[in-house]
């Protein structure tokens, strides 16, 4: 321990292969038992069970958390996890040990101060004790035991221990663009360009609207994600401080995949936003938004690429649709549907009560309400997870009824509904988070900023997605033609406040950086 803490030991994560990345089930590297020594023999059997992509292991790391596949007694028992040290120093240079054999990725797009590196290993023997035995392992007769019978709910529950790499990410990701929207903000508000036709003299960058239209929603969504990221990590820490039943560690899951694809996203869009708005400048490397740019691409890849997590999402939510709606007919589905969203989407939040009457005043008036009513708002999202959810249901259902040999194509061309269906749901738990800190909020003009926010990332939500609205009548021409107005009205109306809502983001100024910021 006091090697680690002071760096001296240094750790690797070694999952990835050559041949297998997000599909870790199939990973080729071989963990096998050896009962008449008591070891592991740690093995890479193919070129494309190389570990790769891994950080530490080009230099610096000595040891690594293997995964591979586990045999006892002949029989396979899925993936699992095993110490391995792979390297010591000797005479003040690192040095492989027997059998293992590092490599370097080489020069990368970004995070250039990681040095990810490749790792295969040739019958590499290890102390039984090394293996990571929670969820199973081998006992001291050789044989293998766990508390989870089941292989397949084994191995993503192993898999569930790596939700905090997953907050962790994805709120690195909400810095990174937090830190661009700082930065760009801050010299929209000193740089001028364009006399102004009303004659006192050049006009300021956020004073143009589509300069506003660019930063402003950007902003919101920062706000939005940062209630979004509270709420995930109290779900953690509550699943670390006591036991959990399965569906509150799916939720876990869930919001963790759904928030790290989200947020890495937005990230590098936003970093690229504000990489133009900041013109030449924003090109000049000492201006920081070209080395954000390169360090947050990475991010929408590991610890999980993108789609598969928000496909993993749309799974989780098909597997709970049909646990709960079996056997129901068609009236009954979509008033418990309707029933369920509403309740995921308040369940956190503090005047529960409140939102319901708002949400159950807007389905009473839907077509009258302002897109400003926040109960509206929470409908619209309700309505369109909903809708989303059991359309996608009843299509996977006709998929898996085929006989085989047509169901890949079918399932395959589900895939587009998977993803949005991800999208919106993860949308409405962000809303949910936002309304919550709205809510809890003390301060009451910090509550009156919050909530013109809420509309900001709302509308500008509901405006990207404005022609599925109409597609599916929840919206009339006329209310979706609305949404522009508003955004550009409530962009006007967040502009004179634009750098206290930068600073309010927690980025000291003097930790951004950028030499076109100096005075």
């Amino acid at each position: 321990m006091p090697d680690i803490v002071t760096a001296k030991h240094l750790g690797c994560f070694a999952m990835t292969e050559m041949g297998h990345g997000s599909d870790v089930a199939s990973i080729e590297t071989t963990l096998t038992y050896d009962p008449e020594t008591d070891e592991i023999i740690v093995d890479s059997p193919t070129p494309s069970a190389t570990k790769t992509y891994i950080g530490n292991a080009a230099l610096h790391g000595t040891s690594a958390a293997v995964f591979g596949q586990l045999w006892v007694g002949g029989k396979c028992q899925g993936v699992h996890c095993v110490v391995v040290p792979f390297r010591k120093v000797t005479k003040g240079k690192n040095v492989d040990l027997p059998g293992c054999t590092s490599g370097d990725n080489g020069h990368k797009g970004g995070l250039i101060g990681v040095d990810n590196g490749t790792l295969r290993f040739d019958h590499v023997r290890v102390p039984r004790a090394n293996l990571l035995s929670r969820y199973g392992g081998i006992t001291d007769d050789g044989s293998y035991a766990s508390e989870i019978a089941s292989s397949g709910k084994r191995f993503f529950t192993m898999l569930g221990t790596l939700v905090r790499g997953r907050v962790c990410v994805g709120a690195g990701a909400a810095i990174a663009g937090r830190r661009a929207l700082s930065i760009a903000t801050r010299y929209a508000l000193r740089r001028r360009q364009f006399p102004s036709p009303d004659g006192d003299g050049e006009v300021v960058l956020l004073d143009y609207l589509w300069h506003q239209r660019r930063l402003l929603p950007g902003i919101a969504k920062a706000y939005a994600f940062g209630f979004a990221n509270n709420d995930l990590i109290e779900l953690l820490a509550k699943s670390r401080r006591e036991t959990v039943d399965d569906d509150v560690q799916r939720s876990l899951e869930s919001r963790a995949a759904g928030l790290k694809a989200a947020q890495s996203r937005w990230a590098n869009d936003v970093v690229q936003v504000c990489r133009e708005a900041c013109g030449g400048a924003g090109f000049i490397s000492s201006n920081q938004l070209t080395q954000l740019r390169s360090d947050v691409d990475i991010f929408a890849t590991f610890e999980g690429d993108n789609t598969v997590l928000m496909q993993l999402v749309a799974r989780g939510l098909l597997t709970g649709y049909r646990e709960t709606w079996t056997g129901l007919d068609r009236r009954e589905t979509v008033t418990k549907t309707a029933d369920m969203v509403a309740r995921m989407v308040l369940e956190r939040t503090a005047g529960r009560g409140t939102v319901d009457a708002l949400v159950a005043r807007a389905r009473r008036v839907s077509n009258e309400a302002s897109v400003l009513d926040r109960g509206w708002q929470v409908l619209m999202f309700d309505e369109r997870e909903r809708h989303v959810l059991e359309s996608l249901a009843r299509r996977y259902q006709q998929a898996m009824r085929l006989p085989k040999g047509a169901r890949f194509g079918a399932v395959n061309d589900l895939q587009d509904h998977l993803l949005t269906l991800a999208r919106v749901h993860t949308d409405r738990l962000i809303l949910g988070s936002f309304v919550a800190g709205i809510e809890a909020c003390e301060d009451q003009a910090a509550k009156r900023m919050l909530n013109t926010l809420c509309d900001l990332y709302v509308i500008e939500n509901l405006e990207a997605d404005r022609a599925w609205f109409t597609d599916h009548n929840f919206m009339t021409q006329a209310r979706s033609k609305s949404l522009t107005k508003s955004l550009n009205h409530l962009c006007t109306e967040v502009r004179p406040d634009a750098l206290a809502l930068v600073e309010g983001l927690g980025i000291p100024a003097e930790w951004l950086g950028s030499t076109m910021l100096e005075d």
